[in-house]
């Protein structure tokens, strides 16, 4: 990364990521989009042929622009069960689905990408309603979720009948959870797979619900125990997604800002046996990254099984502002 960009980053970055999306006219329907690629061939620039990081294998990336204002400020991921095909949300209410295509076995690009407005219940798009601000997204059994900051609700879709074209209904949630902070509500969202005792029970996580480093809130729906449990945080970090591992471990992704040093990321595995109402999950680091490597502002991430292999996609959220940030696309192999 070259000085003058870091700088950028550090310098500007705290008003970047606290910028709305900027405002669009509406476009109805499905909207093809033509997407470039750079290859992110390392990792960490300064050192081409590290591969291993923590517990991951880094396996290739992408830098990613679009033909569409909309493209952009992707805060919530998916990946098929075997990587072929992506779906993203990004925070101003719209998805991205694209088929993922290939080189040599590393990420090389999107194709077939299009970008949908996200639909309210009565068909009106959610980015001219109170549901705007879409900030986290689980796709399990052909049923999409969606959280909405702000408005502190999740919605529900049937993805797998009308994909794109689906529209929201209101997932019943706790009365605390209505009273998360504003701008710092539901960015982590999942599924508990079969096998573990809450199997289908649905896990929002809140960004950050108190002061700095203070546990934050979650929140268990559906299922057999619903309740709620703390998030242990530290050093700053906050939540910005979670994904489940085929076994019931769920991986958290956080990311700090702070000023004059940039943005940071990690990911933690928290053991699926302590996921229950009342907990306080924590559990070790995967991976630990900063501006040294090609990261950006890493709110996505996704899990799916390729060749009995686990892998792990991050996306970033450029807040629209391409000048001081990027849409990145990162993959990597958990190292058992």
């Amino acid at each position: 990364m070259s000085l003058s960009r870091r700088s950028l980053i550090a310098g500007l970055g705290a008003a970047a990521l606290s910028l709305p999306a900027r405002a669009q006219s509406l476009e109805p329907g499905r909207i093809p989009v033509s997407i470039s690629a750079r290859p992110i061939a390392s990792f960490e620039p300064g050192n081409a042929t590290k591969s291993r990081f923590g517990q991951l294998s880094f396996r290739g990336g992408l830098q990613l622009s679009g033909s569409h204002p909309r493209f952009g400020g992707f805060s919530g991921l998916w990946r098929s069960l075997e990587g072929e095909r992506l779906v993203a949300i990004t925070d101003n209410g719209f998805w991205l689905t694209a088929r993922i295509s290939r080189k040599q076995g590393k990420l090389a690009g999107l194709e077939e990408a299009e970008l949908a407005p996200i639909l309210g219940a009565s068909g009106k798009p959610l980015h001219r309603s109170r549901y705007y601000d879409t900030e986290s997204l689980a796709i399990q059994g052909g049923t999409a979720f969606i959280g909405v900051e702000r408005a502190h609700d999740i919605l529900r879709f049937d993805f797998a009948r009308h994909s794109v074209e689906a529209r929201a209904q209101l997932v019943p949630t706790p009365p605390a959870l209505k009273r998360l902070p504003s701008n710092r509500g539901l960015e982590a969202l999942g599924v508990l797979p079969a096998g573990h005792a809450l199997a289908g029970a649905l896990i929002a996580i809140s960004e950050r619900s108190g002061r700095e480093d203070e546990p934050t809130a979650g929140f268990i729906m559906g299922g057999r125990q619903p309740g709620t449990l703390q998030v242990i945080r530290r050093d700053g970090y906050d939540i910005t997604d979670l994904a489940f591992l085929p076994g019931g471990d769920m991986l958290l992704l956080e990311r700090w800002y702070k000023p004059l040093r940039g943005v940071g990321l990690r990911i933690r595995r928290i053991a699926g046996s302590t996921i229950r109402p009342g907990a306080k999950l924590d559990g070790p680091l995967l991976i630990e990254a900063d501006l040294g490597q090609e990261i950006d502002n890493m709110e996505g991430m996704a899990v799916h099984q390729e060749n009995g292999r686990t892998i792990i996609t991050l996306i970033s959220d450029d807040n629209f502002s391409t000048f001081l940030q990027r849409t990145v696309l990162l993959e990597f192999e958990l190292v058992q």
